[in-house]
């Protein structure tokens, strides 16, 4: 039987912010806990920036409210921090709250692996803000994927596909912001394993549906975003179906269903220039 996962992130509870309807976080969120547990999946993932961060004491609080919220849930559930997580709280403060470790994880569900790979998503200071991916972050996931005999599930809060953010209200300006810079490094080890790879984030607040050299990679809108959906919040959610064939269904008023079939197999390498153009040779 396909594996039953539903999928839930940037939850982004607290003040409302330009386009984030945070005040309605909550009660969209026992929405998505109801769902969960008329439906039954086989897990749920939640992929951070559960809370829009404020400060220490209230960061604290917004995250417990939410964790308090989640732990309703009758399956089993996994987390992954966002940047808006790590902003005054630590990764320890994190996995208190929601109790369960927060490392680098491989859990086997059905025939697929999920891999959680909790890479650093936090914001760097240094003129600019940045994202800077840990080399032992890039590291972990290359030894994971090498050992892959199973399809695999890869998670991460951000994104680390080619999608340029065309129009998206907060990247399209702010483009190494959408994606970690080691992005193509990423890419690459991702397409060295040997089996199936999809690839699922959220962070950048739209659906997004990529795929390149035989990698798919699946973007999620946010639960509380508003820039696509004529300022209310999107409620959106994922209902994501591994077997053979994959599908993804995200609900809510920014709706998107796609059905697609990884393989183990990769795309041939691009075509290289030719120093003198090639003609087509008569057949007698």
């Amino acid at each position: 039987m396909p594996l039953q996962l539903a999928v839930i992130t940037d939850i982004h509870h607290g003040p409302n912010t330009r386009t984030k309807c945070g005040q309605a976080a909550l009660e969209l969120t026992r929405e998505f806990v109801a769902d969960v547990n008329a439906r039954q999946p086989d897990a749920v993932i939640e992929l951070g920036d559960r809370i829009s961060d404020v400060d220490p004491g209230t960061d604290r609080r917004l995250a417990r409210e939410v964790a308090e919220v989640l732990a309703d849930i009758r399956c089993p559930r996994f987390h992954v921090n966002g940047n808006h997580d790590l902003e005054h709280l630590s990764v320890a403060e994190n996995a208190e709250i929601l109790g369960q470790p927060m490392a680098h994880e491989v859990v086997s569900l059905g025939d697929w692996d999920l891999v959680l790979w909790r890479a650093d998503p936090r914001l760097h200071p240094g003129g600019a803000r940045r994202l800077i991916l840990p080399d032992a972050d890039l590291e972990w996931l290359e030894r994971t994927l090498s050992w892959a005999k199973r399809p695999q599930l890869v998670v991460s809060h951000i994104p680390v596909s080619p999608n340029a953010p065309s129009g998206n209200y907060y990247f399209e300006r702010a483009p190494h912001l959408s994606a970690y810079p080691e992005a193509p490094r990423v890419r690459n080890v991702l397409s060295r394993a040997a089996v199936p790879v999809v690839h699922l984030s959220g962070h950048v607040h739209w659906n997004a549906f990529t795929q390149l050299g035989g990698i798919f990679y699946l973007a999620q809108q946010s639960l509380t975003e508003s820039f696509t959906t004529d300022g209310q919040p999107a409620g959106a959610w994922g209902r994501l179906e591994l077997g053979d064939t994959v599908r993804w269904q995200v609900v809510g008023k920014d709706p998107l269903s796609v059905g697609f079939t990884p393989r183990a197999g990769r795309w041939m390498a691009p075509l290289q220039p030719e120093s003198r153009p090639l003609t087509r040779q008569a057949v007698s």
